[in-house]
């Protein structure tokens, strides 16, 4: 049949529709399901989603484009109008009283222009918990990533260079590097006069002596974890400068931005409203970045040179002296019942502080809350101690004490099930928690699932099989 000229023109009318020019030119195949999922077209416009309106939406990290171009800028790439570099000379010892630290060959070393020790902080200490770590220490070190003076100098290498020109006496002291030594009374004191136990956890239910010695079998072990370090692959790194109004800016990849204002303003006694910290994009923190290291030595540096200043640690500096996970010893006595019913649980645990207390106040309470682990229990008795030794600082890490004590329970978890036949995930759906049961410090606990996601787990990894 031959197109005449009213088919063609009709056609080309319809073709320059709106509905025919959004059309897609290869239309989608439905394939048949037996079980199709239908999505809702709209969601209900409930009062908490219009004040989170991207829930349920397709949403994109603002950053996301610049990582996956590889253009963001993290603290490191960042550059300032004459911008020197500094860096921090580390105690030899592990423990020594200081008895002099001159810098005066550092000073006269060209492209050197500010040094910095401990005897010109203004108020020198700091620590989210306790104030007893020194930003540059003074007159003792406690531990070899303790920082004695510091450099600021035109390159990097120049202020390395300079490091080697600080003189420092020392006179060593006797350290404690054992926290069950550190734990005695006549133990070498860290900080003295004051002992060096510096926080202490107890919790008590029921009556664990009298249900042990009623208990069937009576299982007891010893379980150490190590230190470890957050190793991220951005180490710490700051920059500081001041302005004419005599306010202090400083660029950080501190992850806690109030709480290292709060210090800032403290160490460099001056009020918070002149201290800007702005949080730069961080790659990689784990707890490891949770307070300040270097930002207050970088602060007083700059104000002596008059000119920005940055400090980016090596990775030695990293394992040094940032703050890593607490080492646990934890001594565990748990009874059983024949069926496996535990029936009394004591834990002494001692953690390894190092140095300076740091975030430990939180990770020992953490550490004792959940150390029976998350099964009913009846009679509970858990003691902590945490000390002094002359090594590494602990502090934040992924969990604050929870991945320590949790190695411990399910591993006499483990020791428990062998000795008396029982299958491992069954004597965990004998004891685990369950909807309304009662925390070690009787929290009663709700919307609890651990039995229902342990069954679930085990039928998808295929356990029983």
């Amino acid at each position: 049949m031959a197109t005449t000229e009213k088919d063609v023109k009709t056609r080309a009318e319809t073709l320059t529709t709106d509905k025919e020019l959004t059309t897609p030119a290869v239309k989608p195949v439905t394939l048949p399901r037996d079980n199709p999922v239908v999505y809702p077209l709209t969601l209900p416009d409930q009062e908490a989603r219009i004040q989170t309106p991207a829930v349920g939406q397709r949403a994109s990290r603002p950053d996301g484009r610049l990582h996956g171009l590889g253009q963001t800028k993290y603290i490191d790439d960042l550059t300032f109008p004459h911008m020197i570099h500094a860096k921090v000379l580390r105690s030899e010892h592990a423990h020594a009283k200081i008895i002099s630290v001159d810098t005066s060959e550092a000073e006269a070393m060209p492209g050197v222009l500010a040094t910095l020790t401990g005897q010109e902080i203004p108020v020198n200490s700091f620590g989210p918990t306790l104030q007893d770590q020194p930003v540059l220490a003074r007159e003792v070190v406690r531990h070899r990533g303790d920082g004695v003076a510091a450099v600021a100098a035109v390159t990097e290498q120049i202020a390395e260079a300079a490091l080697e020109k600080i003189k420092v006496v020392y006179e060593p002291l006797p350290a404690v590097f054992d926290p069950l030594e550190a734990i005695k009374e006549d133990s070498i004191k860290v900080h003295p006069p004051h002992s060096n136990i510096y926080t202490s956890k107890v919790i008590k239910k029921g009556d664990v002596e009298k249900a042990l010695a009623e208990s069937d079998h009576v299982f007891h072990r010893e379980f150490r974890t190590q230190f470890v370090e957050h190793v991220p692959l951005e180490p710490h790194s700051s920059i500081a400068m001041w302005d004419g109004n005599g306010r202090v800016t400083i660029y950080s990849s501190l992850g806690r931005i109030t709480l290292g204002r709060e210090d800032l303003s403290r160490t460099l006694a001056i009020p918070q409203n002149r201290v800007r910290l702005v949080g730069t994009i961080v790659g990689g923190n784990f707890g490891g970045k949770n307070e300040i290291t270097n930002e207050p030595i970088l602060a007083l540096l700059s104000k002596k040179s008059g000119r920005p200043v940055k400090c980016t640690y090596s990775r030695g500096d990293e394992f040094v002296s940032s703050t890593i996970r607490h080492p646990f010893i934890m001594d565990y006595t748990t009874g059983v019942n024949k069926e496996g019913k535990i029936l009394a649980r004591k834990i002494r645990m001692v953690l390894d502080g190092g140095a300076y207390c740091s975030w430990t106040g939180t990770t020992i309470g953490k550490g004792s809350i959940l150390a029976p682990g998350p099964y009913n229990i009846d009679n509970l008795h858990v003691e902590a101690y945490a000390v002094y030794t002359n090594k590494t600082t602990t502090g934040a890490m992924r969990g604050f004490g929870a991945p320590q004590v949790c190695f411990a329970y399910e591993s006499q978890m483990d020791d428990i099930a062998r000795e008396l036949g029982i299958d491992p995930l069954e004597i965990r759906l004998r004891n685990a928690f369950s909807e309304g049961s009662a925390s070690p410090t009787s929290q009663v606990l709700q919307s609890v699932a651990i039995k229902e996601s342990l069954i679930q787990a085990s039928d998808r990894f295929g356990w029983k099989e």
